[in-house]
């Protein structure tokens, strides 16, 4: 990958590739679920406890192989596992519960006690060959330059996913050698070791060959993502939700939908974020952590940890930072950022205003270029308006300050005193005009020649 994070940890759609195999394991329910961990075994390690806090860990301390690894696995649960032992690669993140679960199953039925996971794909250049016995039993996986030309021609391949009955794999475990190039354990020797003693071993052919993808670059890694994106993005429309552009639409794996929502072109909708039914978010919008409520209209914004009540109104061009919540029917619009806010119902924040730190009550109307200002260089403080306010254009509140229901502040005020219900607030200096300054401090200016035009003739008068 070249980079500083270890491999497992990079993301697509909202999780690391370790954390799509972790989920994807927990939908068989297993009684125990174990990570082997090697490289950067303490960045792993803690990001494996944030995602699944009943994960174990197994140390390999040295990489001596697939083998190897499985068999710290079984040394981490104490030996011997009664019962089926599934293993997985920590970098096949496409890789579903249904298509371990149908594995499962195929192991189970079969009475094998194998079952690799295959696939047939388009290409098998590179992959190890399945090849099947007259009853379609496994009796050897053939890598790519090992193969005859007949061989070659095969199209089903090795995943690196099996199902393992749970006794018979840490005995075989106990006879894999090393002497092979690489000096390794190699878990493929097992399915030979097991064939040898009389045991059958079986394949289960997966049903979308993509899933077994593996990650080794970032060609791959974005390979994978759009695969996910894709999918997550069929799922949603299958359910009743309208994405205009799927092509332009971005969506984490923990995004949920209610029916006739629709996403416009250009979307970005990221981590716990919700669109209620009949939501209407984009186009060029990214949410993150949003809940959007039902029949809310968002465009052109940029959310994070925002709550958008039913029927409000956001953007175009806003941005809601953490801790906003805008009551039903309530408007965040053109040019308006707003932080730690809660706006009540009905009420309108229209454009080029700052919002922070601040609870407006319900069918308020703040004027525009209305700035809240929260911080005197060390703390934050909060202004209250309360419901049925209307405030003017130009508005400063300098925090903390109240305003009560049903005032007024006058244009162009700055409020820096609490304003009681129903009073008309005017804080402002009084307008002086001084006639015939330009002529006397700009003269010859173009100012000063579309004054004299202006001025009216002296009639002679007087």
């Amino acid at each position: 990958m070249k980079s500083a994070t270890p491999k497992v940890l990079h993301e697509i759609c909202g999780r690391s590739l370790v954390g799509h195999v972790v989920a994807a394991s927990r939908e068989l329910d297993p009684a125990h679920l174990v990570v082997v961990v090697g490289h950067a075994r303490e960045q792993v390690t803690a990001h494996l406890s944030a995602v699944d806090a009943d994960v174990r860990t197994a140390v390999q301390y040295e990489q001596n192989g697939t083998g190897h690894a499985v068999r710290m696995a079984l040394e981490e649960l104490g030996g011997p596992i009664a019962g089926t032992v599934v293993v997985v690669c920590g970098d096949t993140p496409l890789l579903t519960g249904a298509t371990l679960a149908q594995l499962t199953a195929t192991h189970e039925a079969d009475g094998n006690a194998v079952t690799v996971l295959t696939a047939e794909v388009p290409d098998s250049t590179g992959y190890g060959r399945i090849i099947r016995g007259e009853d379609g039993a496994v009796t050897a996986i053939v890598e790519h330059k090992d193969a005859t030309d007949a061989q070659r021609a095969i199209r089903e391949i090795n995943s690196g996913v099996f199902a393992f009955d749970g006794a018979l794999l840490a005995d075989a475990l106990g006879k894999v050698r090393t002497d092979n190039s690489q000096g390794e354990e190699y878990l493929t020797d097992v399915l030979g070791i097991l064939r040898e003693a009389g045991h059958r071993v079986g394949a289960a052919v997966g049903a979308d060959h993509r899933q077994i993808l593996g990650i080794n670059n970032r060609v791959q890694l974005a390979e994978a993502r759009a695969l996910l994106n894709a999918r997550l993005l069929e799922q949603a429309m299958l359910a009743g939700v309208t994405v205009v552009d799927p092509a332009s639409t971005f969506v984490d794996v923990t995004v949920t939908f209610g029916q006739d929502a629709i996403v416009h072109p250009g979307t970005q909708l990221l981590g716990a974020t919700h669109i209620a039914e009949g939501a209407e978010v984009g186009p060029n919008t990214r949410l993150k952590d949003t809940v959007v409520g039902p029949r809310a209209r968002v465009d052109n914004t940029v959310s994070d940890t925002a709550v958008i009540g039913e029927s409000a109104t956001v953007g175009p061009y806003a941005y809601l930072r953490p801790g906003t919540n805008l009551g039903l029917k309530a408007k965040a619009g053109t040019y308006v950022e707003m932080k730690n806010a809660t706006i009540g119902e009905g009420t309108k924040v229209p454009h080029l205003s700052y919002v922070g730190d601040a609870t407006i009550g319900e069918y308020s109307n703040i004027g525009a270029a209305s700035v809240f200002v929260n911080y005197d260089g060390e703390h934050k403080h909060h202004t209250t308006i309360g419901s049925h306010c209307k405030t003017g254009s130009d508005n400063m509140f300098v925090a903390p300050v109240t305003i009560g229901d049903g005032a007024y502040t006058a244009a162009g005020s700055v409020i820096t005193k609490d304003v009681p219900a129903g009073a008309l607030a005017v804080a402002r200096g009084q307008q002086r005009n001084i006639e015939g300054w330009v002529a006397r401090k700009r003269p010859g200016s173009a100012a000063a020649t579309a004054a004299e035009s202006a001025a009216p003739e002296d009639s002679g008068t007087r």
